[in-house]
């Protein structure tokens, strides 16, 4: 008796799957049944970034754009209801901006070297706060994991909600600050003033480390985790102290993350908008007046946007300078070492 076969139909027995959206199952060359919305494999990558670029360009790159052309022009307070009709003022703004001899360009130089003194403490404290607690928080203790997450909470807290409490501890008569200084320790005899005068500069370097340095601590942290522990017991076995172990491999091993770290810390303290503006309002006192609140009070204060525009232009310039010479220069490092 010849033996009979049965023919599968995998139309009955196995329906294809829709997939989501009922768009069907992609075929083998990545393509979706005719008859159905299909997209192609080499085209899905850019329909998926779509959005994100789309969101860029107009949060981004339009704004400056925008902003460049505000600064070949004569844009006050006079024009701004039209200001694509105002007068062109070609490179007068920036002629002005840097003009070190007059009260406009003066004022921008010395509020340049304020920001340059603000972030190279800012920056150098954060870092070695991060660095110190990230070694610290390496070994095991009771306790770790909860003063890993208290010494993130500066870093999670919204940046209006800590200003604004260091602004009140911060305050003469009425702050903790002085509380413990005057009424507790009795370290001075008056109370000095905080957010004017020559100690608004150290107020706004304390409030910008506190908001800073989780970060830090935060990278270095998890880098930390990535060095064996074998390198430190064979450095341990030929004699190194704890202080050789740290100069002699954690921080040469933490290069590659440090460079990256002090990079993105200059960029966001140099930048930093949010902790003066905060804590001394539009106008802050010329001991802390950093060149981004500066840059404020000519744009929105004096109206005068296209001086302004200007200023903002020369800052995105300044700082492209300054990374493209930091990557430079690790990279001409790094090739060295390498060889």
């Amino acid at each position: 008796m010849a033996a009979t076969t049965t023919r599968r139909d995998p139309v009955a027995e196995d329906p294809p799957d829709d997939g989501p959206g009922g768009l069907g199952k992609p075929t083998a060359r990545g393509r979706f049944p005719r008859g159905r919305f299909r997209i192609p494999r080499r085209a899905l990558p850019y329909v998926l970034l779509a959005p994100a670029i789309v969101l860029e360009l107009l949060v981004h790159v339009i704004p400056m754009a925008v902003g460049i052309g505000m600064s070949f022009l004569k844009l006050t307070q006079f024009h701004i209801r039209h200001w694509t009709s105002a007068p062109g003022a070609g490179f007068d703004n920036y002629r002005l901006a840097v003009d070190f001899d007059g009260p406009v360009g003066k004022a921008l130089l010395d509020s340049f070297w304020v920001t340059v003194m603000f972030t190279v403490l800012v920056v150098g404290i954060s870092w070695l706060l991060g660095i110190t607690g990230a070694i610290l928080m390496q070994g095991a203790f009771r306790g770790r994991g909860f003063l890993r997450a208290l010494f993130l909470v500066p870093y999670a807290l919204p940046v209006y909600t800590g200003v604004i409490t260091f602004g009140f501890m911060f305050q003469r008569d009425t702050g903790l600050v002085n509380h413990v200084l005057v009424d507790q320790l009795g370290l001075v005899d008056d109370r000095p003033f905080w957010l004017i005068g020559g100690n608004s500069f150290w107020a706004l370097v304390v409030t910008a480390v506190w908001r800073t340095w989780p970060f830090a601590f935060l990278c270095l942290m998890a880098a930390l985790q990535n060095i064996p522990r074998d390198v430190y017991e064979a450095a341990a076995l030929d004699g190194a102290g704890v202080w050789q172990q740290i100069r002699r491999v954690t921080i040469p091993m933490l290069a590659p993350v440090n460079r990256v770290v002090l990079l993105v810390l200059f960029l966001w303290t140099f930048n930093d908008f949010n902790t003066p503006y905060v804590l001394f309002g539009k106008s802050a006192p010329d001991e802390a007046d950093l060149i981004s609140i500066h840059i404020y009070q000519n744009s929105f204060v004096t109206w005068n946007f296209g001086t302004g525009s200007a200023m903002s232009v020369l800052l995105l310039l300044f700082l492209l300078l300054v990374t493209a010479v930091y990557l430079g220069v690790g990279r001409i490092r790094r090739g060295k070492s390498d060889a």
